[in-house]
This record gives C-alpha cells, structure tokens and sequence, in this order.
C-alpha cells in the first residue's frame, strides 16, 4: 500500500495518490495532471479512480484531463450532478484498489456533495479519511459557500455537524485525517500548518469537535467568517462543467514576444499586464499601468481575489524562465486567458527604449520622521481586518487588499498615500493597482508592520478609523 499527500504550498491544497497490487487513485488532483501519470507509470500501475470530495471552489480540478488521458473513472458523492461522464457514488459504496477499499461517507456542510473516502486496509482494518473540506487539521469547511432555496449558512453549519458525528467522530481514533488544505487556504478559518493527523488528536484540539451541543457548533463556526473571494463560485462552476485541455491553455500563453508587440497587443487587446516578479524588483521600474501579484507569495489566489473577469487577456511579465510557471498557477484557478509574455522581461522593454513607471519606497525610521511632522498623513494598512485588530498605527486607515474593488473609489487621485501590510507582498499588489486607477502618489512603507513595530507608532486597539 503506497499513500502519497502531494501538497502544493501555494494554493495550500493537498492532492492524495494511493496504490495497491498495480491500481491506483488520485483524490482531488490539480489541474496540470502529468505529475500523475507520471507516478503511475513509473510504478507500472493504472488509475483507476480519481475521487473528488467535492466541487472544489478555490481551484480548478484536474479531473477531467486526468481521467482523459488515463482512463480512469472520476467519482463524486451522492447529489453531484456534472457536465461530463461521471460516477455519482451513493452513501456507503464501495471500491476497490488493488488490496484496499475506498467507503463513500456522504458528509454535506461544506457543499450540499461533500464526500469523505474512507480507506481500509486489506485486513479490513479503518486506515485513514480523505475528508476534503468536511475536516481540517485544527478546523472545519466553511458552511457559506453554498446556500440553495431557503438554505442559510446556519442550515449548512447544522448539517456540516451532523456529518461529523455521525459519519467520521465514531470511527477509531488511530485512523488518519487527511484533509484537502492546509493554513493559508481560504475554506477554512482556523487551519493549522500541520498537513495531516489522527482522529484523535483532532477530538482533543480542533476547537469546531469540542463544541458542547449542535447549536454551539453552528455559533463558532459561523462567527468570523469573511466573504469569500469572488473566484470561488467561478471556480465551482468549472469544476462542474469541465474545462479547456491544460495542453491548449499552456500552448497559448507560452508566445514570446518583443516589446514592440507586447505593447500592441496590450493596446489593441484590451489585455491586463501582470507582472510577477519579486516586489521589490517591480518597485524599482516597470511597465505603466501593469499589475503586480508576485509569483514568490501566494499568487493564484490573489489573481482569484483581485482580478474578476477570467476571460480577460493576460500578458505576462516574468522572471528568466519562469513564464510556464505563471501559465500553471493561473490555469489552477480557472484564468486560461494568458496570451503571451515579454521575450526578455524588462530589460527587453527598456532596451527598445520604452518608459517604466515606479513605486517610490520609505523606510520605517524615516516614515516615523515624516508622521511626526505631519500627522494628518494617510496611511493604507492592505492586511486582513484580524490582523489590523490585533495591532496598527494609530492614524492609519484599514483598507484590505481583499476588497480593494470595493474601496478604490474611495481614493481621491490628488492626495499622497502610505501603503502597508505585513511585510511587502500585498502593499505592492495594492499600489500597483491604485498606480494603474490613476492614483500617482503612493509611497509603500518598507518592510511593512513588521518594520513599524520597531518603532513605537503602533498600538493594539479598535478606536482607528476601519472598514471591511
């Protein structure tokens, strides 16, 4: 028996590969799927199932590919409806891979589909859960994402509740969790770093399985729980549907171009200039109006959150080698539309003597000289409300990158601003966006709120200035 978690940090999501006397199943695969077959052959074994534990809305599956090009099956739990060939498994079936055998266990909450795979040994023996959204390492799926009729959040918390306790707190608490995502995933709230645990483990410390009664449960899970990111149910629809070939998608986006006609295209195809090099690079010159979400953090989702058209054309600025890189991560969360990137990156535009625009930077100590003289200066905090709650400056104004859709408008084009987050990654996604709106003046603080806090203008309490 051979189980593999093949965890992708970027998008915090856990893929699972499992094999036995020649067969194999892939649970929730990524998008781009030869790393799997791969696998498989290399073993000299064949997929068989690709088990999805529901219609993931934070990435596009690799189902569909996957099951094209290997032959396999793809498995949903029982009310999954899709667009393509499927098997909708019913409550309790079973299947087999080689010596082991894979239980559906209808688990609804997160989705009304939701389904955890529960794999036994060849001595009959309970091994392990694959259990999707349904159960976190330290957390739970969030019950908002889908609400049908008169369902509300609070009837998805109760049936999330329901699935737990009578499908998977009664199996042996030796087994294994092993769930879909990890922290830094936006499905949950509470995720611990830790990829995998035992049953057990979680009943003593994940804070949603100590809940007293079913009405406690429904109160903390829910509380807290911020909108989700506009790409969610994009994503879920695709997962449905299916999906252009992830061949085609790639074949497209890898066109180099001189500046001359990246810029051409830029102008004539309405397409948005992404760069994805290092902030700090970006800062320093690049091309007017282009974006920066940088590969080096977690780029797919912030292109998800930020960007809300996944037909818009995308032209890529990117690091010597790096531009299928780019075109993978974005195709993970449905944007297909990446038709080029500049051949030699800026120094390629610079030589053909096009302009660059910048982002003017202050250090902390020097940003502490210029609020002391000028307190009436507006600063951007970009980091999540939580984070601003749990300490910022005290003249600043709390503005989420999440949600800088919403508030751009609130931006007045003729004043200076001073952008911060944690470290650098988010303001600079942030001032690139505002410098592409029109608004000239932002100066991003370095080193972010971890700089700040060596100097004394931050404070821990609600009384600033706030918005969600």
């Amino acid at each position: 028996m051979k189980i593999e978690q093949i965890y992708t940090g970027c998008l915090a999501e856990a893929a699972y590969y499992i094999e036995s006397n020649g067969e194999a199943a892939i649970i929730d695969p990524l998008r781009e799927v030869q790393p799997y077959l791969k696998k498989a052959k290399l073993a000299g074994a064949t997929i068989k199932y690709i088990f999805e534990t529901h219609f993931h809305a934070d990435f596009v599956s690799g189902h569909v590919d996957l099951a094209r090009q290997s032959g396999a099956v793809i498995v949903y739990g029982p009310t999954a409806v899709t667009d393509f060939p499927s098997h909708i498994a019913e409550d309790g079936e079973l299947f087999t891979i080689g010596d082991l055998t894979i239980k559906t266990l209808h688990t609804p909450g997160h989705t009304p589909e939701s389904t955890t795979y529960l794999l036994i040994d060849k001595e009959g023996k309970p091994y392990c859960i694959f259990s999707g959204d349904t159960l976190f390492i330290g957390d739970v799926g969030r019950p908002d994402l889908v609400q049908k009729g008169d369902l509300t959040m609070e009837d998805m918390a109760g049936s999330l509740y329901d699935s737990l306790h009578t499908k998977i707190l009664s199996l042996p608490d030796d087994i294994l969790v092993y769930p879909a995502h990890g922290a830094g995933s936006a499905c949950g709230k509470n995720m611990s770093k830790e990829t995998f645990d035992t049953l057990g483990h979680q009943k003593e410390v994940n804070y949603a399985l100590k809940a007293a009664t079913r009405d406690d449960f429904i109160a903390e899970v829910t509380d807290g729980i911020l909108p989700p990111p506009q790409y969610f149910a994009k994503n879920a629809a695709i997962n449905k549907s299916g999906y252009a070939s992830f061949a085609d998608v790639k074949e497209q986006g890898m066109i180099p171009m001189g500046a001359a006609e990246f810029e051409a295209a830029a102008n004539h195809l309405g397409a948005l200039i992404l760069d994805t090099r290092d902030p700090q690079a970006f800062a320093k010159g690049f091309i007017p109006s282009s974006v920066n979400i940088g590969l080096g953090g977690q780029f797919a989702p912030w292109v998800g959150a930020l960007i809300t058209d996944l037909e818009q054309p995308l032209l890529l600025v990117v690091e010597e080698g790096k531009a299928e890189e780019a075109i993978t991560r974005l195709a993970r969360v449905g944007y297909d539309r990446a038709i080029g990137y500049l051949d030699g990156g800026i120094a390629a535009w610079t030589a053909a003597g096009k302009d660059l625009d910048k982002v003017n930077s202050i250090s902390a100590a020097d940003f502490e000289n210029v609020i002391s003289s000028n307190p009436e200066i507006k600063v951007l905090d970009v980091r999540k409300p939580g984070e601003y709650e749990a300490g910022h400056l005290e003249s600043t104004l709390s503005r989420p990158l999440d949600y800088i859709n919403d508030w751009t408008n609130e931006i007045n084009p003729e004043h200076t601003y001073y952008i911060h987050c944690a470290g650098g990654y988010r303001s600079m996604i942030a001032a690139s966006i505002l410098k592409a709106r029109g608004v000239e003046n932002i100066i991003d603080i370095a080193g972010g709120y971890g700089a700040l806090q060596a100097t004394g203008l931050t404070r821990t309490d609600n009384s600033c200035t706030s918005k969600k």
